[in-house]
């Protein structure tokens, strides 16, 4: 059976990169998958992307030695027994605030005695190049899970959240974690706030001992984060690349001109 390389990056210390993929596509996910990144999450909390698809993505993202995660749509059982039924090698919680529902996460994604997940399905197994029983056994071992801090409320529980056995790392979505930030007025923190709740969420992690990342939009500050000491690096997506080499294109062809942009990322 396969092991799942990220984990073993995250607890030598070592920083792990990746990206999102937030299209309906197979084909950018096989070119994505083959680009030497350690890991690729679909994107199922805020992308239109139905079970059959993701578990051909999943499918196809393992089979190119790439780890395949999911961003469920929220933390609970059914979601989380879905994709990694579907094939994913761990799982990417979004808008965990509290210590319970850290653990509701956690616990759907371990097999008993550690958790609650269902055991059932093929596909799982396939996508690790196991039997059956071989991934029964093993899977609390090799399923990756990723809880996010996107909120002032994640980040002052972040010590209690972050020690539960069975999270693997924590990420910040930067984006939500803004606009959660907001006054009630609805203005926006400062940069220097919005970096300072950021730095809590990296000093918590080190504390406890629990790998942190975050997702970035530039090369420059994957490198930053990670000399920081974050471990869990996502860099753009596959709508942002393509905007990217877009904006490239128009650029040559049009000097001055600037592609329009779908998506930040």
């Amino acid at each position: 059976m396969k092991t799942n390389p990220v984990k073993r990056k995250l607890r030598r210390g070592e920083p792990s990169f990746g990206s999102w993929l937030s299209l309906e596509s197979l084909q950018s996910a096989r070119v994505l998958a083959r680009s030497g990144l350690d890991w690729l999450t679909l994107d199922m909390e805020h992308s239109a992307i139905d079970w059959s698809t993701a578990a051909m993505i999943f499918g196809a993202v393992a089979d190119a030695g790439c780890v395949p995660l999911c961003r469920v749509p929220e933390g609970n059982h059914h979601y989380i027994k879905r994709a990694l039924d579907a094939g994913a090698w761990g799982i990417v919680v979004p808008m965990v605030d509290t210590v319970e529902q850290a653990r509701v996460a956690i616990a759907a994604a371990k097999y008993p005695p550690q958790g609650n997940r269902s055991a059932g399905g093929g596909m799982h197994a396939m996508n690790f190049d196991a039997a059956g029983g071989e991934y029964f056994e093993a899977a609390n071992d090799e399923i990756l899970v990723v809880l996010q801090t996107e909120s002032p409320k994640g980040v002052d529980n972040a010590e209690a959240i972050y020690s539960l056995p069975g999270c693997d790392a924590i990420f910040v979505g930067p984006f939500d974690l803004r606009f959660t930030m907001r006054a009630p007025c609805g203005g926006f923190p400062t940069a220097e706030a919005h970096e300072a709740m950021i730095q809590r969420v990296i000093a918590a992690g080190k504390k406890v001992g629990t790998p942190t990342g975050i997702h970035v939009l530039e090369l420059v500050h994957a490198r930053a984060r990670a000399e920081q000491g974050m471990q869990f690096i996502a860099i753009g997506s596959d709508l942002w690349m393509m905007n990217r080499g877009l904006g490239d294109v128009m650029k040559a062809i049009a000097p001055g001109a600037e592609a329009k942009k779908a998506a930040k990322y």
